[in-house]
């Protein structure tokens, strides 16, 4: 983020979701105002692309990590990991690694597990719409893409897989390929001015309304609006010339307020 503030010239930069320190791919930054749009680019779903390691289980369940546990996996193939891969597509449980940033009791779960400590985590339902496999770079290691939900850990997709084939495994060579729509980047040492985004880019998945110059004003002191708009909100509401003024959802009796307001006054 400090390299953003300084390409910038921004004190106020943030991201729309975090990305593994070992992990590469592609990470939303919001500039200024346009930081109060990054909750609405949290439960976008995401893509990746790694490679599993079969008989091999790590502290972290990636190859940052120490080897903690080897099986022999030689005899299982391709096939076997495809099978197996199948059985996680769909709604699934998740319980979340010491590795990971969720908070228990008040404390990073990556923070404890620095300090040698292990704590009970919750399982959680997560989501994932594809699971492909295919050979990877050598023997015993496959290349896997995967779609989907916010807050699912392909590290724990990974080690799971390798339980459910009768051993152990780990991740490496994380690359997040999409989230949502963005589905392409450019490297830090590349970005510039020229490659930051209109804000409406960033809702641009939301339902859209387009209001005239009378309600836009309304919109930009974010009143309560008595409004009938189509689809369920929220919506990203624009100006007739298709800049975003303001993000609003369901209020109550009909009414719409706003979620936050853009356009400043």
């Amino acid at each position: 983020m400090g390299r953003c503030r300084r390409i910038f010239g921004q004190k106020k930069v943030g991201h729309g979701g975090t990305l593994d320190p070992d992990a590469t791919g592609i990470l939303l930054v919001g500039l200024g105002r346009a930081t109060r749009l990054l909750r609405f680019l949290a439960p976008l779903p995401k893509s990746y692309v790694a490679e599993v390691v079969l008989g091999v289980a790590t502290s972290t369940l990636d190859d940052s990590g120490e080897v903690v546990a080897t099986y022999d996996m030689a005899g299982v193939g391709l096939d076997d990991v495809r099978a197996a891969a199948a059985g996680f597509v769909g709604d699934i449980e998740q319980i979340p690694p010491m590795v990971s940033a969720v908070s228990v009791g008040g404390r990073r779960l990556h923070q404890l597990a620095r300090e040698g400590i292990e704590v009970e985590r919750a399982a959680r339902c997560v989501t994932v719409y594809r699971f492909e496999v295919s050979d990877g770079s050598e023997p015993g290691a496959f290349r896997i893409e995967v779609d989907c939900s916010s807050g699912t850990y392909v590290r724990t997709l990974a080690a799971d897989l390798g339980v459910a084939l009768g051993g152990g495994a780990h991740l490496r060579r994380l690359r997040r390929t999409a989230v949502g729509s963005f589905s392409s980047g450019v490297a830090l040492e590349d970005l510039g001015p020229e490659h930051v985004l209109a804000p409406a880019a960033a809702v641009a998945h939301l339902d859209q309304v387009t209001v005239d110059a009378g309600l836009a004003e309304a919109v930009g002191y974010g009143k309560v609006l008595e409004a009938d708009w189509a689809g369920a909100g929220p919506w990203a509401v624009l100006d007739s010339g298709g800049s975003l003024l303001a993000v609003y959802e369901p209020y109550a009796d009909g009414r719409v307020k706003p979620a936050m307001v853009l356009s400043p006054h």
